[in-house]
């Protein structure tokens, strides 16, 4: 046997050898992933779809009755809001956009909708405060009934 036969065969073997290792490291690595516990995914999307395309008159006439939050403070009627989407719950949540003009009584966006979410977003960073105070759906909810008639 030469010398490059024997270069050959020593290199070979160590070829060998790392792709040895290296299976053996992809195994190990396999199974200890493996028997980790899944991650839990805590988040939650809550998405509304509404289509804004009709064609019924929303003008309203002066006969109409007053909302009844017309006569409610803008903090209440983001407070309102508020415990409304913190509720997840999609009736409830209709029933208070409603009543606060927000939709209509077909269920579409009214015009004051993106002002008031505009404003909203600015109301949240403000009043943290409240928000610790629903932080759960069960206050939440609790706290739209207590103050959706005010």
């Amino acid at each position: 046997m030469n010398r490059n036969q024997k270069i050959a065969i020593g290199c070979g073997g160590a070829g060998c050898l790392g792709l040895l290792v290296v299976a053996v490291a992809a195994a190990g690595l396999y199974f200890f992933y493996e028997r980790i516990p899944p991650m839990v995914n805590r988040n939650s999307n809550f998405n509304i779809n509404i289509n804004r395309g009709s064609n019924s008159n929303t003008s309203k006439d002066s006969s109409d009755e007053a909302s009844p939050t017309a006569s409610m403070a803008d903090d209440d009627k983001h407070k309102l809001f508020q415990a409304a989407t913190a509720a997840n719950d999609i009736a409830l949540m209709q029933k208070v956009f409603t009543s606060l003009g927000l939709f209509d009584a077909n269920g579409l966006y009214t015009d004051d909708y993106s002002d008031f979410i505009r404003d909203h977003t600015s109301w949240m960073l403000k009043n943290s405060d409240f928000m610790r105070t629903i932080d759960t759906p069960d206050k939440a909810r609790a706290y739209v009934e207590a103050h959706l008639d005010d």
